[in-house]
């Protein structure tokens, strides 16, 4: 067999892995919600994954976001199953690191329906380590060439899991800690939230820095953020400080990549 037939035959397998992994992601997904006899997500480890089991936890609402992010990656798995894109180079060289990230999803929401807690921290970490990795992969093949649907599948939405996850992460290790830490913890539950939420907040300004200003990872934080600033302010268990300072989190994270991404189109740079 010929080399070229071998890297044709690899191809076809990574697309076949692309679709097996996404296929994995949504009926791990379709547990997660209930379905299947599964139980919801709110209520798996003690209701301990609640929007309100914790000071850094979102409001119900900002779940929503993985609908888009799961539209994304469906419309990423058949476009990519496409005849013209079976050898294209940024495939290559992400599609098996995308793969990656579908399993890890869907082994997060099979480690909560069936594990413990401590392991969907695990779970969620290798998670975030994954999509970081696809995103940085995804910033240094990116040419002014790819065209816009490459962007918005590729780029767009490994950046928005990217974000919405590293919000997830805080949130699933909050919940963690409150479970299993002293109740005195609750007296620096003011303190602590604060700063993780500016810590949160320079992570989110570090990614947008590292990848030339890419705002969909920014936009993924800064709505979950916002989300649990709307938590505490609104929600069980309150905190105004907490909740105030999520909120001027969320715009800076947001404001500032949208701003400086402007300016890069008004005077473009070498991306």
């Amino acid at each position: 067999m010929s080399t070229v037939t071998t890297r044709q035959s690899a191809d076809l397998v990574r697309q076949i892995a692309v679709i097996s992994a996404v296929t994995f992601m949504l009926i791990a997904a379709m547990v997660g919600v209930g379905l299947f006899g599964g139980t919801a997500v709110q209520d798996l480890q003690g209701g301990a994954l609640d929007s309100d089991a914790s000071y850094l936890a979102p409001a119900s609402s900002a779940f929503s976001i993985w609908s888009v992010i799961y539209i994304g990656l469906i419309a990423y798995a058949i476009w990519q199953a496409l005849p013209g894109q079976r050898t294209n180079d940024r495939q290559r060289a992400l599609g098996w690191l995308v793969a990656v990230t579908a399993v890890l999803n869907g082994v997060w929401l099979v480690v909560a329906q069936y594990a413990t807690l401590p392991l969907t921290v695990v779970a969620i970490v290798a998670l975030l380590v994954a999509l970081a990795v696809t995103f940085r992969r995804a910033v240094l093949t990116r040419s002014r060439g790819d065209g816009a649907i490459d962007a918005i599948l590729l780029d767009g939405v490994t950046g928005l899991h990217l974000g919405w996850v590293t919000v997830a992460t805080v949130a699933n290790t909050a919940a963690l800690l409150t479970q299993s830490g002293p109740e005195s913890w609750a007296t620096a539950a003011d303190v602590l939230g604060v700063v993780v939420l500016i810590v949160v907040g320079a992570i989110g300004l570090g990614i947008a820095f590292a990848s030339r200003w890419r705002v969909t990872p920014t936009c993924a934080i800064g709505w979950g953020v916002f989300w649990l600033g709307i938590g505490r302010l609104g929600g069980e268990p309150a905190s105004t400080v907490i909740g105030v300072t999520a909120m001027i989190v969320a715009a800076i994270v947001v404001i500032v990549p949208l701003v400086v991404a402007g300016l890069r189109l008004i005077r473009p740079t070498t991306d």
